[in-house]
């Protein structure tokens, strides 16, 4: 049945690729617009390198948060949902995570590519990697409960940006500082392991407040 369902969000989600193909696309374009603007400088781009890939992954993460509960929910299928044998915060689970595969692993498999365009020294590929891996799981975990607490808002990505942009600095100091301390030669475990704490307490809780959320919405006056 989880299984089922899981497949069901995904395959959803999927057949939405064309807006969700529209972040990585920015993400490219926002990477690549650097180097253009500041010349091929490597000695210039190499210690901004990381700082934007993350800048421009959660941004890119941003401009798709806006779309993942709000066809479902003005289709009526969300409160179809919520009377289902599936528990609703495990859906809402799901669909987080069938957002992710469509938009925060795209963004990890790219990065390197990036990384090499924007001259990052190669001891900080892992870092850049890893931090991506365990860091744009948490964009889209706090994303999906603004994107709850704006579904009934029409053309709420303004607010819904207001909302998570403060929430996203933590991710991104750690994001970022991780490739820089690499390339130094110093492990950045500690930045490493501040995400995995954050992605562990956020996957706990933002399904939880994301169901309620949508709920409250589904319900409310």
């Amino acid at each position: 049945m989880r299984g089922g369902a899981f497949r069901y969000e995904f395959l959803q989600a999927y057949r939405r690729r064309s807006e969700l193909v529209n972040p990585v696309v920015f993400f490219v374009m926002v990477c690549a617009m650097f180097p253009l603007a500041l010349g091929s400088n490597a000695q210039l781009l190499a210690p901004l390198a990381s700082g934007i890939v993350w800048v421009a992954a959660v941004l890119a993460t941003i401009l798709s948060l806006d779309q993942m509960f709000r066809q479902d929910f003005d289709d009526g299928i969300l409160e179809q949902m919520e009377l289902s044998e599936v528990p609703f915060y495990q859906i809402v689970a799901f669909k987080i995570l069938a957002h992710w595969c469509l938009t925060g692993l795209p963004l990890v498999i790219l990065s390197p590519l990036l990384a090499m365009m924007l001259y990052m020294p190669s001891e900080s590929y892992l870092s850049l990697i890893v931090g991506l891996l365990i860091g744009t799981p948490i964009l889209s975990l706090i994303g999906a409960i603004g994107a709850a607490l704006t579904v009934k808002i029409r053309r709420g990505n303004i607010v819904l940006a207001l909302l998570v942009m403060p929430l996203y600095v933590p991710i991104l100091i750690f994001g970022s500082t991780a490739p820089l301390m690499a390339a130094e030669g110093t492990v950045p475990a500690a930045q490493l392991l501040w995400l995995g704490a954050i992605l562990v307490l956020m996957a706990t809780l933002a399904p939880i407040t994301a169901a309620l959320s949508l709920r409250a919405n589904i319900y409310g006056s």
